[in-house]
């Protein structure tokens, strides 16, 4: 007796947890979700990153320095990272190798955010085999989509309603980048700016709890430092700014060649079977390490100790075009990483070329690294078309607020050129078009969507079984106001009984209509794309595996609702 009461007591406090999680409003119910949402996602990318890094310092004296092992070594790693990507997709099934951010966001914007077990498997573990055997992807990818996942398993292991779940998405993927990078704020951008799009309150507070909670696991395990912090940015004089300008456009130029290029590398490559573009891939990175041992990998560290280096602009030029080639290769022939590392890191070697002949004629390098970092602002932006979470990226990452002017100045112009000039648009929207992944959806369903359907669902309903007719006829003469529901027998499905207002002759008192089912985890949305064609009668909001009613909804009060909203 205990344990049943026990168990009554947690379904009634889930269902008044999924009824305030219905509301597009912000609560304490929605932050501690956020919390919970960004240790399981940062516990996830932490295992991840550990588990590549360790792989990798078994063959290597430190992270990235591919140039110290033998040429043939070079050559085979990629076959051997290849070998393991591959098992782990024909275990899990090849029609579920769909990975990524363009993937991601996709399922957020059509499915809720829920992500795949057996993609999120793939991605793990082919991430891992990828960033461990050289090939130039980032970890921002499998980032992405492990946080995604780690937060949808738990909100729909607690059947939550769906727009709380796509929360949560958006939390576990500001974890999951903030985890990986340790950078919370920018992280954050880049979940309002590239993924959610949106920007309302109740949204931002718990994924900005998300996100501070995968930073500070980061710390505890990986240390303070960020990723570029071994870059400082020096005051640039006046006369500087007008060269930003031109950097920038530079830069929105190569970001648009980069993209077209990519895309023309994931069309061709269609054509071919998974096992040939994966070994493909690895022979051309395998072959360019032997002869370019520094454009193998994307890790911050060796990229600066090579800048940092007295190495000649040709040498420069040579890494930078072998690193383009080698993105363009790995990314579009489908290996399982991310392409903001490789932008971002061919981003510094634009930077350092670019910054060349100022140097020259300044005759000083006292501003190299800031040239650096505002090469990894403008490939970003113009790449990924997301200025804010840009600029906020290599402040964070470099510590340093006083970048943010050069930065402006650089970003404006290479987004504009990018985007006016040459055409250029978001490389993820490009991606998901090219692959035909659905993303686009209505103002009104954006905004339905926020909502679930326990927010507006009414509960005071009339239930009547076949045996009951009279005493429904009597009721409703008594109560016309009332929503009155109906069925046949125990298995028929439940009618929606309304007072005849034509008042015909010969015509029925009453008026009845089906009642389509609606699982209490949907949103407005759904509800609305229901009745819209119609335009009137009402849906039955149950419970997914009993037969327990949460009440209906009707056109009028979703109509009005959504009157208020627009008002």
């Amino acid at each position: 007796m205990n344990f049943y009461s026990a168990y009554s007591e947690i379904i009634i406090m889930l269902d008044a947890l999924r009824t305030t999680l219905s509301y597009p409003k912000t609560s304490w119910q929605l932050c501690l979700l956020g919390v919970i949402a960004g240790v399981c996602a940062a516990t996830v990318i932490i295992v991840f990153r550990l588990s590549f890094q360790y792989i990798q310092l078994q063959l290597l004296p430190e992270l990235g320095a591919y140039e110290q092992l033998p040429w043939y070594q070079r050559f085979m790693l990629p076959f051997l990272g290849v070998l393991g990507i591959y098992l782990v997709a024909w275990m899990t099934g090849f029609e579920h190798f769909r990975l990524g951010i363009p993937f991601v966001i996709h399922r957020v914007k059509k499915h809720f955010g829920l992500m795949p077990l057996r993609t999120t498997i793939n991605q793990f573990f082919g991430g891992i085999f990828a960033l461990a055997s050289g090939f130039f992807v980032g970890r921002e990818g499998p980032s992405v989509h492990l946080g995604a996942a780690g937060t949808s398993f738990v909100g729909d292991g607690l059947k939550l309603p769906y727009n709380c779940i796509r929360i949560l998405t958006g939390c576990g993927i500001a974890a999951g980048i903030s985890a990986s990078f340790n950078t919370p704020f920018a992280a954050v951008i880049f979940v309002m700016e590239v993924v959610m799009r949106n920007y309302r309150i109740h949204i931002f507070i718990p994924i900005m709890l998300s996100a501070a909670i995968g930073s500070v696991m980061s710390r505890l395990v990986f240390g303070e430092g960020t990723g570029l912090l071994f870059l400082s940015f020096e005051h640039l004089d006046n006369v500087i700014y007008f060269y930003l300008v031109l950097f920038g456009m530079a830069l929105g130029a190569l970001s648009s060649l980069f993209n077209q290029q990519l895309i023309l590398v994931m069309k061709h490559a269609q054509r071919y079977s998974m096992i040939s573009r994966f070994v493909l891939a690895a022979f051309i990175t395998g072959g360019v390490g032997v002869f370019i041992p520094d454009a193998m990998g994307a890790e911050f560290n060796a990229v600066y100790n090579l800048l940092n280096q007295d190495i000649s602009i040709g040498m420069v030029l040579g890494i930078l075009v072998a690193k383009f080639v080698l993105a363009l290769v790995a990314i579009g022939l489908g290996i399982p990483g991310g392409i903001i590392g490789p932008v971002m890191v061919i981003g510094m070697f634009s930077g350092a070329l670019l910054a060349y002949p100022l140097e020259t004629i300044m005759g000083s390098t006292e501003y190299h690294d800031g040239y650096v970092l505002l090469g990894v602002a403008g490939m970003l932006t113009a790449v990924l078309h997301a200025p804010l979470a840009a600029v906020s990226a290599v402040m964070e990452l470099s510590y340093a607020p006083e970048i943010l002017l050069p930065a402006i100045l650089v970003v404006v112009p290479a987004y504009v050129v990018s985007n006016q000039v040459f055409k250029n648009r978001s490389i993820f929207i490009r991606q998901m078009e090219m692959q035909q992944l659905p993303y686009k959806q209505s103002a009104i369903t954006q905004t339905l969507e926020k909502t679930g359907v326990l927010a507006l669902c009414n509960r005071k309903v009339q239930t009547f079984d076949h045996y009951q007719t009279l005493e429904m006829i009597e009721y409703i003469k008594h109560h016309p106001t009332e929503y009155v529901i109906y069925r046949d027998n125990n298995e028929a499905p439940w009618h929606f009984v309304e007072t005849n207002t034509q008042l015909e002759d010969q015509s029925s008192p009453f008026i009845t209509s089906l009642l389509p089912v609606y699982s209490y985890q949907n949103t407005l949305a759904e509800v609305y794309d229901e009745l819209k064609p119609i335009r009137s009668g009402a849906v039955i909001i149950k419970c997914h595996h009993e037969d327990k009613i949460y009440g209906i909804i009707t056109w009028n009060a979703l109509h009005n609702y959504l009157f208020k909203l627009e008002h």
